[in-house]
């Protein structure tokens, strides 16, 4: 059979990306064949087509998807043809059918739509690994989020206020302000009107934060560490706009005696357990009305590039979801 895919032979903006008719092989011993109903749209998507984070070239696009199994591969158990199933972290999720590893498979629940799981696997497991692995929150504890108003954000505002957190979350004008404190977050920062360190001090009383979850990179770094009290850990999980600068054991010295890490998903989600328990306390989160999962935009596959620049602007809220 088939398929219709997203490729690039080459990094660079947007316009690098390729829709394309390829012939699609039966599935491969360990793997099934799917045929995707909705496709989730990642910050790493970027950074990938860019060359930020560098694939072997030509190569497929698009890390999440959720879909509908049509066929299996030799040897694979647990599930079965008709099966609604999820995925996060596979490259060549931009694709209207594709086969794909069945150790990365997540049953979806029939009370979570394909819409749903598409647009919050990725985003969910990575608050997991984020607020109770990574740096483990605690009742009470003052948190600072950076991009409070993108999917990872909305997510980690409702579970890290479920969790017992104040969250304060940093983002960009009046209205994303607004939006975030109906999305667990207690206090929002604007960014571009607001000296973010300056007001988490006014906030804590001087003392800063225990921990900051940085996605942006090089524009914020300094800010975050300057929010942080001492011992405290800076998370930097992205890099939206570039990287952060290499950091010296000086400055984590003076600053008090502070923790720097930089995770990864697929580290923390290697084992199939840990990837299992995230999703599940992802979904039942959802449906315990714990987690609301905004998708604000809905765009076809064949729209990807006004999809990526509109992301990369930061015109994009909550999840976006790609339809093949």
């Amino acid at each position: 059979m088939n398929t219709t895919r997203v490729t690039i032979n080459r990094y660079g903006g947007p316009d690098v990306m390729v829709l394309e008719t390829v012939h699609l092989a039966d599935p491969a011993p360990g793997e099934v064949q799917m045929r995707q109903t909705a496709i989730g749209l990642n910050f790493m998507d970027i950074y990938q087509r860019s060359g930020s984070y560098q694939i072997p070239l030509p190569s497929p696009l698009g890390l999440e998807a959720a879909g509908v199994i049509t066929a299996l591969g030799k040897d694979v158990t647990g599930f079965s043809v008709g099966d609604r199933v999820v995925y996060a972290g596979l490259l060549g999720a931009y694709a209207s059918h594709r086969n794909v590893t069945a150790k990365r498979l997540i049953a979806i629940p029939d009370d979570i739509d394909d819409d749903i799981a598409a647009a919050v696997l990725m985003k969910g497991i990575t608050v997991e690994y984020l607020l109770t692995r990574c740096y483990r929150i605690e009742p009470g504890q003052d948190v600072l989020f950076w991009a409070a108003s993108g999917g990872v954000g909305q997510i980690a505002g409702q579970w890290g206020a479920h969790l017992g957190a104040r969250m304060i979350g940093v983002t960009g004008g009046a209205a994303n302000c607004t939006a975030i404190t109906q999305l667990g977050y207690d206090v929002a920062i604007d960014r571009q009107t607001e000296d973010v360190a300056a007001r988490v001090r006014e906030l804590t009383d001087g003392k800063g934060v225990p921990v900051v979850y940085d996605s942006v990179g090089a524009d914020s770094f300094y800010a975050s560490i300057n929010s942080l009290a001492p011992f405290g850990y800076l998370v930097s999980f992205g890099a939206t706009t570039g990287p952060a600068p290499d950091v010296s054991p000086h400055l984590l010295q003076t600053k008090g005696s502070l923790y720097f890490t930089r995770p990864t998903l697929a580290n923390y989600m290697a084992a199939r357990d840990d990837l299992e328990q995230a999703a599940a306390t992802t979904f039942g989160l959802i449906r315990d009305g714990v987690l609301k999962v905004n998708i604000n935009q809905r765009m076809p596959l064949s729209g990807i590039a006004a999809a990526h620049a509109a992301m990369a602007a930061g015109d994009t809220t909550g999840s976006t979801v790609l339809v093949p």
